[in-house]
């Protein structure tokens, strides 16, 4: 490959873009390598379109290598094996949706389970036929409400999703793990520092889960991991320690006036202010918060429910929204119309609602908490005596020093990092769906159980952008790079033509050469142009080259030499051995 700088399309930026907001973003649009068309929408440009092709050439040849099979499906997909799924539904305003002239409803398909069971269902009928792997890359729509950070939340996206289909759990146990080893290559290929991390199903639905993330102080996932064990997890997945020691004996409540105490804050102010319980030791934690929310049911009507968390505790409702999925939940605010609800002296004792509680309100424990009267509140309250929840619920903010639910010695750390792959064990949720069975080697019907494993491809490409980069410009790994040396022709008396035919010699070698063959360009603007494109390696034909001498320069390191100019071919290839 030999391409020319003064014929390819291509335009540089030396202003950053004004919607961008992060690294990967500007960078990738400054350096020409994407280009805004919609909102959440991008063009790809040719340089750009060559990291993505690398990228997925990678994940095609690593998939191929754990035995997949490629096929492709339609985008545009018909309503009704979603209605089967249920997903239709759940998937509420994040899906596109659209009729047909006929008046058939169809969706832009934001993932493919439902085609990939249906597949097999169609062509396979005997456990012969199993195991299975399939995938495809593609591309997937969802109606982001807010697309932002270019390619890391966009509404059109390239995925490649693959489906492995086999006759017991054990079997689907393993073939996870080939795939959970087949990303970890995948990723190492990419260059992309990664954590693997517990996560949660969401409406993929499925048991286990896993999130591969990398790590960038942009990423919109925050992770957890531990100072003492290996432990890492999305903060969505992290479990709360229920505690085991609670006090001996509790006197039976006791109400007492806490007027303009709407807050936590204000309440253990006036708490100690007023030796409630004969205390002045009170803190926050001591006190039992209870947050109404509305609950929207995808095709059920809303429910109205409380979450109960430590006072010092935030409810969290990322994580309340993963665990009630795919139904999600957004604050309660009409108060007026459920006089029964105390609006900032709210308690769990006699409450008309369905009452969750975060693990550490255990059967025991005894708070400080809302009276259910105005300007009033309760002491000595305790669950499992004075009220008992109607379960427990994962919703309460995760923070740093936080004990580790593993391994119970270390501390918990927080990190921000950018999803690039998610693996599920999907189970049978799906084959149950489309009723989809095989015979068994016993001569009996076995119904395969399904893995999911899904990584964004073109969120791979600003994923490695916001770990490879510098002020200067891009820094792209050689597999991913978009050419494999970047040649400068830094003059016109006789540089352009040296540049290419160095270039063609280099090309016949198999190298991927980027000659920067422009004669209206000054060299400041090429180097310049250079160092934000990001090609792993320049070769600069400048006032040395009557001598037989270019100045090798290697962009990560940003060293430079003179080299012969005779030696160019052998250091290139050597490099890229």
């Amino acid at each position: 490959m030999l391409l020319r700088m003064s014929t390819l399309l291509l335009k540089t930026l030396r202003e950053e873009p004004t919607d961008a907001e992060v690294p990967s973003h500007r960078l990738l649009v400054r350096a020409g390598f994407v280009r805004r068309a919609a909102p959440g929408g991008y063009t790809w440009l040719p340089l750009g379109k060559l990291v993505l092709d690398r990228i997925t050439a990678i994940v095609r040849e690593e998939m191929t290598a754990v035995d997949g099979q490629e096929v492709a499906f339609p985008a545009l997909l018909p309503r009704e094996p979603y209605e089967v799924s249920g997903r239709w539904t759940e998937y509420g305003d994040d899906i596109f949706t659209l009729k047909d002239r006929r008046g058939a409803d169809h969706l832009l398909a934001p993932t493919h389970e439902e085609m990939f069971a249906l597949l097999v269902r169609d062509m396979t009928s005997s456990y012969r036929d199993f195991p299975l792997r399939l995938f495809q890359i593609q591309t997937k729509f969802r109606d982001e409400a807010r697309p932002r950070g270019g390619l890391l939340r966009g509404r059109e996206f390239l995925m490649k999703d693959a489906y492995s289909f086999d006759l017991t759990d054990q079997e689907l146990i393993s073939a996870y793990a080939v795939m959970r080893a087949a990303y970890q290559r995948i990723f190492h290929r990419l260059g992309l520092e990664h954590t693997i991390v517990s996560a949660v199903s969401g409406a993929m639905g499925g048991s286990a889960s896993e999130e591969f993330l990398a790590a960038a102080e942009v990423g919109e996932d925050t992770y957890v991991g531990c100072t003492s064990c290996d432990y890492a997890a999305n903060t969505e997945a992290v479990t709360t320690p229920v505690p085991t020691e609670h006090p001996a004996t509790t006197p039976e409540p006791a109400v007492h006036d806490t007027p303009d105490t709407p807050t936590i804050a204000a309440l253990v102010d006036v708490a100690n202010e007023r030796k409630l319980a004969g205390r002045t030791d009170w803190t926050a934690a001591d006190t039992l918060k209870n947050v109404v929310v509305t609950v929207h049911h995808p095709g059920r009507e809303d429910e109205v429910v409380a979450i109960g968390v430590p006072g010092d505790r935030e409810v969290d409702l990322k994580r309340l929204n993963a665990v009630l999925a795919p139904a999600t939940a957004t604050l309660f605010d009409d108060f007026a119309s459920r006089p029964d609800l105390v609006k900032g002296y709210l308690g769990p004792q006699g409450i008309k609602l369905r009452y969750l509680a975060d693990p550490r309100v255990a059967p025991g424990t005894a708070w400080l908490t809302g009276a259910n009267e105005p300007g009033r509140h309760a002491t000595g309250v305790v669950a499992g005596r004075d009220f008992t929840p109607d379960g427990t619920i994962e919703a309460a903010e995760v923070r740093a020093g936080d004990p580790c639910p593993a391994c119970g010695d270390g501390a918990l750390t927080m990190r921000r990092g950018i999803e690039i792959g998610h693996i599920f064990q999907l189970g049978r949720r799906y084959t149950d769906a489309f009723e989809v069975d095989v015979l068994g080697a016993d001569g009996k019907p076995v119904r395969p159980t399904m893995g999911s494993y899904g990584i964004g491809l073109s969120r791979a490409v600003a994923a490695i952008a916001e770990q490879h980069h510098d002020v200067r410009g891009l820094l792209w790994p050689d597999e991913v790079a978009p050419a494999d040396v970047h040649l400068v022709a830094a003059g016109k008396d006789g540089q352009v033509e040296a540049a290419l035919e160095l270039g063609r010699t280099l090309t016949r070698a198999g190298v991927r050469v980027l000659v920067d063959d422009r004669r209206n360009v000054s060299a400041g603007v090429k180097f310049t142009d250079a160092e934000l494109i990001g090609i792993p390696r320049s070769v600069v034909l400048g006032r040395r080259l009557p001598e037989g001498y270019v100045e090798w320069r290697d962009r990560r390191t940003n060293e430079r030499k003179d080299v012969p100019l005779v030696d160019v071919p052998g250091l290139v290839v050597g490099e890229l051995e």
